[in-house]
């Protein structure tokens, strides 16, 4: 089970293939990229293009263009991919959906769920993009299912 959307399953793992490719200081194609992740190029084309229009990755377009990352988006923490994509919900929302969920009105997951979801966001907050891609780099993580 996962815990994020599907887009945001293939963006995060997108941008990840995108800084290991920025790394050697090439850009990535959709083409490479969705095989490199195994997404739909389609689908990931949409995207790539919405990250970039917030910021997260960047693309130059013409025969040697691309996707890539700079050291400033290296050092921009994963949440920001999620809220990107996802919104924050994950980080706000309640465990079963209900508007009326609240400190002062809780559901019966509420506080346990609050305490995973802190924790979830803690993690995403202080794990940069950069972080995970050394982690990449030396071959200790996979971006294939």
């Amino acid at each position: 089970m996962a815990i994020f959307s599907k887009t945001c399953e293939y963006a995060i793992r997108a941008v990840f293939f995108i800084a290991k490719t920025s790394t050697s200081g090439n850009r990535a194609g959709i083409k490479e990229i969705a095989a490199g992740i195994d997404s739909p190029e389609f689908f990931l084309a949409k995207i790539l293009q919405d990250l970039s229009r917030k910021g997260l990755i960047s693309s130059v377009k013409g025969p040697n263009g691309g996707f890539y990352i700079g050291s400033e988006e290296l050092s921009r923490p994963i949440s920001d991919i999620v809220t990107a994509v996802d919104g924050d919900s994950l980080f706000r929302g309640c465990a079963l959906g209900l508007k009326q969920c609240s400190e002062v009105k809780p559901c019966p997951l509420h506080n346990e769920f609050k305490d995973i979801r802190n924790r979830i966001h803690s993690m995403l907050k202080n794990t940069t993009i950069g972080e995970f891609n050394s982690e990449l780099m030396e071959g200790l993580l996979s971006l294939k299912k």
